[in-house]
């Protein structure tokens, strides 16, 4: 390989939130997604020039930085982006915030699908909206949209949509029919879809494409707000750079009046790393797709072989997480069990499962890692 993805970076006595959460313990933290990975030279290389350059003052994107980020999508999902669509956030986080308060009242619903990513159902209830979730289905070894418990939750009052696509914690890859069907379905009620798309560049099925909300067509693309953010692909989340990017003049109106006084502005460091990622990345970003989809393997493989009641209900198709059904364990607290062991895990129950039914593992690390945190949670398994 060209790029080094085998080192174990000595993250200890860091300000690293993903290792500082065990800090004195002999616990291995395999929870929030951030990677064990440096971040691709190219990245590295542009923040020491920026970091040489010796001002840091207020920052604003230039014409080069636009330009990736609209080119890589282009390139990469045929999907053409006009950068006056582009409003910049300093979090993913903080567009879920900005758009449940710019386009709901107190009192109003936002709906999603569960289990999912914690702030889709934390970020209606900061500003006094209403999260609700319709469960999925799993239907032969696939996770499936109940369409009919989604139709009978639209009430008067819901206002918009949650999309993560692809899917964290589930891992899984929309099919363009199905995106096409839930664009429709905002459509017909008059909904604002919001699509989180920052795992887009981690699809590790390569027969599945990641099928771009706001590309299917006038009507969708007119109600659709999408976030995107090089954090998640490129490891640079502490760096807070993510955009929303919104078709339609109005909605971006309302979405901006709503950042107002409240959201900060990205830094410099934050618009040159995001800059050199979409630019420069792709190589990287190649190889790293071939270290997930071999770590995925290792864990399909370990969990046969050696941990057969703790199970993956569906394919991993994208992302660097993956979900654990850990239920027939029998324990009320498998967080717990296996911090003792050793490896710090993330709680199904921050995503909405039952508390005790499932566990998320980041596999975003190099392979001695891994085979490491899998061999203390058989410990734990005994």
């Amino acid at each position: 390989m060209t790029f080094d993805f085998e080192t174990v970076p000595n993250r200890v006595g860091t300000d690293s939130q993903k290792w500082q959460k065990y800090e004195g313990r002999d616990v291995l933290p395999m929870w929030v997604a951030d990677m064990d990975f440096l971040s691709p030279p190219a990245i590295l290389s542009a923040l020491h020039a920026r970091v040489d350059h010796g001002i840091f003052g207020y920052a604003r994107p230039t014409k080069a930085t636009t330009a990736a980020m609209v080119n890589a999508m282009a390139q990469r999902y045929g999907w053409t982006i006009d950068p006056s669509w582009l409003v910049w956030l300093p979090g993913l986080v903080v567009g879920l915030n900005v758009t449940a308060q710019a386009f709901a009242e107190p009192g109003d619903e936002v709906l999603t699908l569960a289990p999912v990513y914690p702030p889709f159902m934390s970020a209606p209830k900061n500003s006094g909206r209403k999260a609700v979730t319709v469960p999925w289905a799993l239907t032969a070894g696939r996770w499936e949209i109940d369409w009919d418990a989604l139709e009978a939750a639209v009430t008067p009052r819901t206002k918009l949509f949650f999309l993560c696509n692809p899917h964290n914690p589930l891992a899984r890859v929309w099919r363009r029919e199905e995106v096409q069907r839930l664009g429709e379905f905002c459509v017909r009620h008059n909904l604002v879809l919001c699509s989180d798309e920052i795992h887009c560049d981690l699809i590790l099925d390569p027969t599945l494409p990641h099928v771009a909300t706001a590309s299917l067509g006038a009507d969708i693309a007119a109600r659709t707000i999408t976030l995107m953010a090089p954090s998640k692909t490129y490891n640079v989340p502490g760096l807070g750079t993510s955009l929303a990017i919104i078709p339609n003049a109005a909605l971006r109106a309302r979405f901006v009046r709503a950042t107002a006084g409240i959201v900060a502005e990205v830094t410099c460091l934050g618009y040159t790393a995001c800059e050199a990622a979409y630019r420069d990345g792709e190589p990287w970003r190649q190889e790293l797709l071939t270290v997930l989809r071999r770590n995925r393997d290792t864990i399909v493989d370990f969990l046969a072989r050696e941990m057969p009641r703790v199970k993956l209900e569906a394919p991993l198709e994208a992302t660097y997480l993956a979900w654990l059904n850990v239920s027939a364990l029998g324990w009320s607290d498998p967080i717990a069990k296996f911090e003792e062991h050793g490896v710090g895990l993330s709680d199904g129950a921050f995503f909405g499962a039952p508390r005790g039914s499932h566990v998320r593992i980041n596999f975003g690390c190099p392979a001695k890692t891994l085979a490491e945190g899998l061999r203390r949670m058989k410990a734990a398994i005994g």
